[in-house]
């Protein structure tokens, strides 16, 4: 049921998705980034602040909210000054929070390092995909991302699934097999140079972005883990239901959160 739940969730959400990354306006995209950066920041501190109550929690939420809704538009907008800009505001709000905090909550400077990672792993990631979107062949660059992303988790899941013998990291996510990482990866690989191939028709450039094929699966399985081990620590099972299937909002861009950034910055550096 849970594999039939997924494969649908996929089937009606891909194409909305590719529909607003080649049709929609920039506008648009934005809207869809900020959609999903706001129910995933939304999850994580669900998450990270399980344990909080009250008007702390409330407080960091409308932080981060706000924060993260300037992020994607400085992004939107391709301007890095502005969002330099917004991430300084936060700190200095945060600020603002820690004075009217620190008496009864000593341990406030913990409570604003689990934001400002929440802002930097969230929406200051997934703003790299609207500067990839923005970029030349920009389209091409992010439909190969999501296809060698979606191939490496579904490579992963279904190798680990029939040949997983040997745990990858059993206290952190008991289900997961070396054999089913390393599955992912070869997975990823393939898609990545057929995908250059069939986008670009340049053989040359498939070879090229082999290791960065390489790069995003390891990425996006670290990313994997990552959540899986917030989660752990808290003792909650799913970030989230918006997702039937695949569970949160997070569950669902975990890997895609450190991928995005690795893609933007081979293609900055070696292509």
């Amino acid at each position: 049921m849970q594999h039939a739940q997924r494969w649908i969730t996929t089937i009606i959400l891909a194409p909305l998705i590719l529909w607003i990354l080649i049709k929609g306006t920039p506008i648009l995209l934005a809207a869809l980034v900020f959609t999903v950066a706001a129910c995933a920041i939304r999850e994580y501190l669900r998450i990270i602040f399980s344990r909080e109550h009250g008007p702390v929690s409330l407080a960091i939420k409308t932080i981060s909210y706000i924060t993260c809704f300037f992020l994607v538009a400085g992004a939107g907008t391709g301007s890095w000054q502005f969002m330099f800009l917004v991430l300084a505001l936060n700190f200095i709000l945060l600020s603002v929070f820690v004075l009217f905090r620190f008496a009864s909550q000593t341990h406030v400077f913990d409570i604003i390092a689990r934001q400002v990672l929440g802002i930097v792993y969230i929406p200051l990631s997934l703003s790299f995909l609207l500067f990839l979107r923005n970029a030349p062949d920009g389209i091409f660059w992010v439909l190969w991302l999501l296809v060698v992303c979606f191939i490496n988790d579904t490579g992963a899941f279904y190798t680990g699934s029939y040949l997983g013998k040997n745990k990858l990291s059993p206290h952190i996510s008991p289900n997961k097999t070396i054999e089913g990482s390393l599955g992912g990866i070869a997975a990823a690989m393939t898609a990545g140079v057929v995908g250059v191939v069939i986008f670009f028709g340049r053989v040359d450039l498939a070879l090229v972005m082999l290791p960065c094929a390489f790069l995003i699966a390891v990425a996006g399985q670290i990313g994997d883990l990552f959540e899986s081990a917030l989660k752990r620590a808290s003792d909650i099972k799913d970030s989230g239901r918006i997702l039937p299937g695949h569970g949160g909002m997070l569950d669902r861009i975990d890997g895609l959160l450190l991928a995005i950034p690795v893609l933007y910055g081979y293609l900055m550096v070696v292509v």
